[in-house]
Parts: structure tokens; sequence; C-alpha cells
């Protein structure tokens, strides 16, 4: 073992719903999954609780405006990776209420902002937001999976 410290990054997402429904973000020009569908979701920065990373996040990617009380945890992922810098803890956050109206504030990283029946995702969604999706509806709170970086 080399002594050091063992660091990962924080992430930060929100499944806003509407029904049966949720919003997802098609992904362009990040580098990562361009042309699958993920949720609004971000790093969380320093000195940044969870819920701030999320409430600045969904304001950012889909303009929509959120309060802690709004947020309601649904389910947490350890991210295993083979390169040690690349390993994520994602923390999922529920929306069924917020202010504003949703419009894609990042046309740039982002192909469009698109409603789908959660039980009917695209064939095109990033297969761990897949995964989260379906089983935080099953009630299950937690899971740790290899990266899926193809």
């Amino acid at each position: 073992m080399s002594g050091d410290k063992h660091k990962v990054k924080l992430a930060a997402y929100i499944i806003p719903r509407r029904g049966n429904e949720v919003l997802l973000s098609l992904r362009k020009n990040t580098g990562y999954r361009d042309g699958f569908y993920s949720l609004v979701a971000g790093h969380v920065e320093a000195g940044e609780s969870t819920e701030e990373g999320a409430i600045r996040e969904a304001r950012e990617e889909s303009g929509i405006e959120l309060r802690v009380d709004q947020l309601r945890f649904v389910y947490l992922m350890h991210r295993l990776s083979d390169k040690p810098d690349d390993e994520y803890i994602d923390i999922f956050f529920e929306v069924k209420d917020w202010q504003g109206e949703v419009t894609n504030q990042e046309p740039e990283k982002c192909g469009g902002l698109d409603w789908f029946d959660i039980n009917n995702l695209p064939d095109n969604t990033v297969p761990y937001v897949k995964d989260v999706l379906v089983a935080y509806e099953s009630v299950a709170l937690y899971s740790s999976r290899q990266r899926d970086d193809s």
C-alpha cells in the first residue's frame, strides 16, 4: 500500500419528477458520454454542501430554482475507477416542486432537456444513471459499481 490517502470526487444530481416522468439532459461537447442522456448534475465545489451544489447545478443547467427543503435524498452511489483520480461519490436528490421554467441554460454542453417516462428511458441513457433511476424506484438507496468509461 502506498500510504497515500484515498481521494474521491463528489457530485450532486437532481431528478426532477413530473408524475411518472423524469427530466434528462442530452450531453454534448463534454468529453464524457456525449450523445447520451443523463441528469442535471455536477461537481460539488470546495466549501459547498451537497445540497448547495445540487441547487447551483439545477439553476446553472436547467434554469430552475430550488430550496433545500425541496430536495429529497434518494440515492448514494460509489463509482469506482481503475484511474485513482477518477472515483466518485454521487448523491442523488429527487425534486417534485421548483420555481421557474425548465430551460437549457448550457446549449454548448447540452443538446436538450427532455421529459421521459421513468419506465421507458432512452437506450442512450448513461448506464449508471439508468441503474439509479430503476433502483431508487424500488427503494434501494446505495450501490457501488465500476465506472463505465466506454
